[in-house]
């Protein structure tokens, strides 16, 4: 019996708690994910090294493996962290038809951004089919903002009785970002302003029912 009880643990006895690691510092990753993307953007995923986002990012290297366990890992986060459009229906445009709602989403900055995002994509194009985890970031990080954008506007022209309500307004949304990436990916050509008009005047507004402008 007294055996039995020496192996009893102590109820008293509080076990010690593990200690913790340093915590990470995420104060850097920013950083670090821009200079990915634009790394990204530049040379593609093959051509893209953690040595070359480190030196862009003028960070040491051990700092991005405590983070990222790998490159891809790295460029996943990079893409499901780029900047979105934010769908703020009190903030996007509301001219009275759905021309100009959707012309004046075209500024020099959004097409800037929109460019380096489509270029983005071309990068990872070897990776989307294979990866689908990084086919769902680069589809929310590309395309759906944009897609979502496109709706809400569409859904206001129905509204005010612009456009028929038995328009697809989920397919329709799909237009100009699908067209997009066609012309960067496949065509190798820029997307300016000029191609965005001719996409809503040729295409996107001929497919809702309303006439040439």
């Amino acid at each position: 019996m007294k055996a039995a009880a020496v192996t009893q643990l102590d109820p008293t006895v509080i076990a010690e708690p593990p200690r913790l690691g340093r915590k990470r510092d995420h104060s850097r990753d920013s950083d670090i994910l821009d200079a990915a993307l634009a790394i990204l953007a530049e040379v593609g995923y093959d051509g893209m090294t953690i040595d070359m986002v480190a030196a862009r990012a003028k960070a040491g290297k051990a700092t991005l493996y405590r983070r990222w366990a790998s490159k891809g890992e790295l460029v996943i986060d990079a893409v499901a962290c780029m900047k979105k459009i934010e769908v703020d229906e009190t903030k996007l445009p509301d001219t009275g038809t759905l021309r100009g709602d959707l012309l004046a989403l075209i500024k020099p900055h959004s097409l800037e951004e929109a460019e380096k995002k489509l270029q983005v994509m071309a990068g990872l194009v070897s990776m989307l089919a294979s990866s689908p985890e990084l086919s769902e970031a680069a589809n929310a990080a590309i395309v759906e903002p944009r897609v979502a954008v496109n709706r809400v506007l569409m859904r206001r022209a129905i509204d005010r009785g612009e456009i028929s309500a038995n328009c697809d307004v989920e397919t329709l949304s799909l237009i100009t970002p699908a067209m997009a990436a066609y012309r960067v990916l496949i065509l190798r050509k820029p997307v300016d302003r000029d191609y965005i008009v001719s996409l809503i005047d040729g295409v996107m507004l001929p497919a809702v029912g309303l006439g040439p402008h």
